[in-house]
């Protein structure tokens, strides 16, 4: 489960009286909810149309993964940045600007018939949505009395675990409905209510501008040189030869430098931007470690699911989207036990389960073959369902259990960034490695094929028959080969994923629980 600048373990008082909260309160916990759940729909809302919409604006297949990457990269920055820029701007500000951007990106996306333009809003629309994610749990730990928060974090839980599921089958249908446009545009209704609720919900706090004097510029810089120069390095590497191109090379520059800045901040800003000394713990790098599984997982899942339906399966962007909501099932179902499983179910027993089932879900998809079809999904979907929300709703806890009070805002925004990183390079990666195994298998399959061989001559003659010549035969041969390739290419990702997730199974011996009666606690 995602969390924001917030929460800290503290004790219930005892004997304390159990006053609800008032019904703006619940505005207000709906206001964040309904936002972090469009952020996190976003991510993949283009997923199931992305072939569709790279060849109207004439983008590679290798150029489209920036399409969903830029999102990530963006959000990647901002979300570490979302508590400084809650406590400089006030709660109501930060996010009414946020929504309203978001807004604004989401119609450059629309209207976008370049790359360049796409990239542009997709961009902006991360910056803007990456605010809105943490701060749902801010709104939960402020608005709502300790005994109704495992309610918010159950709602707020949901619509994080829905969001990335249900984008590949809303952005399917309007894709096949109407156009691939109103993916987009589908979010301006929605921040229109997302705007009165905000406005009903949240109180007005006055801006704190002493925290322009007091920022880690340096810090700051260095997240967005470091982590975005690094995630462009992932993604271009493989094209451009990595090293041999000056391009990676100076990309490999400016990651370093915005590392190095980062590592300035923290020895001598006063208020490093993050404290990213907490990583040193066993207990909270054990939780940062899964998050990236938990990130490759989730998002590089619903990446490649719907490029092997429409490569392999002739699947169009509804039917993708049907399959990949399979995967949100689970949270329905575990919907009404999700409060009083927050509160009673043991955080190792929870996160070890739902990691192991992250892992399964990726093993059950190693056997592929062209003439799979979206049903072969279903299993592994359900099972990823349940392992994923068992795994965000309790990582959360297990962030919370792993720091002190006063570095509770630092960890909720490390733990976040780690979650989206581990996606953005699953994303990043995907695209160099299904390159390379592609050529693999293909290379292994040409080799086994003698140019001598009786049967392969009596099945090149069978196919020109069928198809009106050698040459048909031939261009037939090759294709059946390249689908052969893809298969097994996506069966080694799936093993790959899973592989790297059961890894980090045994690293729960090191989380902490939480006392009893625990609440969230701003600080």
């Amino acid at each position: 489960m995602t969390a924001g600048p917030i929460a800290s373990a503290a004790e219930t008082v005892p004997g304390e009286q159990r006053q609800n909260a008032d019904i703006t309160a619940w505005v207000a916990v709906a206001a964040g909810a309904l936002g972090a759940m469009l952020a996190t729909l976003d991510i993949s809302i283009v997923n199931s149309a992305l072939p569709v919409i790279q060849g109207e604006i004439g983008a590679s297949g290798t150029e489209g993964t920036w399409i969903a990457t830029s999102f990530l990269v963006a959000e990647i920055v901002v979300i570490p940045l979302s508590a400084w820029l809650e406590r400089l701007l006030g709660l109501r500000t930060l996010l009414i600007i946020a929504v309203s951007a978001f807004t604004a990106f989401s119609v450059l996306c629309g209207i976008a018939t370049d790359l360049t333009t796409m990239i542009v809003g997709r961009t902006g629309q991360g910056f803007m949505g990456g605010a809105l994610i943490p701060t749902a749990m801010t709104i939960v730990a402020k608005r709502l009395p300790p005994h109704q928060q495992p309610i918010g974090m159950a709602l707020f839980g949901m619509t994080v675990v829905l969001g990335p599921v249900m984008g590949p089958l809303i952005g399917g249908w309007l894709t096949e409905n109407l156009s691939w446009h109103y993916a987009f545009f589908v979010n301006v209704p929605v921040c229109a209510v997302l705007l009165l609720l905000l406005f009903v919900g949240l109180p007005h706090e006055k801006p704190n501008w002493d925290y322009l004097v007091e920022a880690d510029w340096a810090g700051i810089a260095g997240l967005v040189l470091g982590l975005g120069g690094l995630t462009v390095l992932l993604e271009e590497g493989h094209r451009e030869e990595w090293f041999a191109s000056s391009t990676i090379r100076w990309l490999g520059i400016v990651t370093v430098i915005g590392f190095a800045m980062l590592l300035h901040g923290q020895l001598f800003a006063k208020k490093p931007v993050l404290k990213l000394r907490l990583l040193l713990s066993r207990q909270f790098g054990s939780v940062a470690i899964m998050a990236l599984a938990l990130g490759m997982v989730m998002y590089g899942s619903t990446y490649v699911i719907p490029q092997f339906l429409s490569i392999i399966s002739d699947y169009n962007a509804f039917q993708t989207g049907l399959v990949i909501f399979w995967m949100g099932v689970p949270a329905f179902l575990l919907m009404p036990v999700l409060p009083f499983m927050i509160r009673r179910l043991h955080i190792r027993l929870a996160v070890g389960a739902g990691m192991f089932l992250m892992a399964l879900s990726c093993f059950l998809s190693v056997s592929l073959t062209a003439q799979s079809t979206g049903a072969i999904f279903i299993e592994s979907q359900l099972v990823r369902g349940f392992g994923m929300i068992l795994s965000m709703m309790f990582l959360n806890q297990a962030t919370v259990a792993s720091v002190a009070k006063e570095d509770a805002g630092d960890a909720s925004g490390i733990f976040n960034a780690s979650r989206n990183l581990g996606g953005s390079f699953a994303l990043a990666g995907l695209a160099s490695f299904q390159d390379q195994r592609i050529w693999h298998h293909s290379r292994r399959m040409e080799e086994t094929l003698n140019a001598n061989s009786v049967a392969l001559q009596d099945y090149l003659d069978g196919l020109a028959r069928n198809f009106g010549g050698m040459e048909q035969g031939m261009a037939m041969l090759i294709r059946t080969i390249q689908r052969e390739a893809f298969v097994m290419t996506y069966n080694d990702v799936f093993f790959m994923m899973g592989l790297l997730t059961l890894i980090t199974v045994p690293l729960v011996i090191f989380l902490k629980p939480l006392p009893k009666n625990v609440s969230l606690s701003m600080h």
